[in-house]
């Protein structure tokens, strides 16, 4: 994915100056925050999943569900919201998953989800924002 031009695209000083150590590692360098550390494993409300990098939107709310796996999980993305490519690191291979629009390092799909989608979208909380309904 480095070599690809994406609509958000900025220097790597740019990328450390506007996100945190943790987003920055996880989604510029292809990091993988603790499981369970991240506050929204318990996020419950309507709303939507933005990329902390670029605020594009990736999840609706109705599509997160608990994997009990350590991490945010989502059934679906939305169409057009996310990228995949083949991660072989760490002795195996697993499918990737990347914001479309700043090419950030979200998590990995698995094809073992509960619902009829069969996907299990399990990405790092400290990629992601939470954006509430607005009632």
């Amino acid at each position: 994915m480095a070599d690809k031009n994406f609509p958000v695209a900025k220097s790597e000083e740019e990328w450390r100056k506007d996100l945190n150590p943790e987003q920055y590692r996880v989604l510029r360098q292809h990091g993988t925050e603790r499981p369970g550390s991240s506050p929204l494993n318990a996020e419950a409300r309507k709303g939507e999943y933005l990329c902390a990098g670029c605020g594009g939107k990736l999840f609706e709310s109705d599509t997160k569900f608990d994997a009990h796996c350590g991490w945010p999980s989502f059934d679906k993305a939305l169409e057009g919201a996310t990228e995949t490519s083949v991660d072989s690191s760490h002795f195996m291979t697993r499918t990737e998953v990347h914001c479309a629009k700043c090419g950030g390092h979200l998590g990995h799909v698995f094809p073992d989800g509960p619902t009829a989608t069969g996907l299990r979208y399990c990405m790092n909380g400290a990629a992601l924002s939470f954006a509430p309904e607005k009632s």
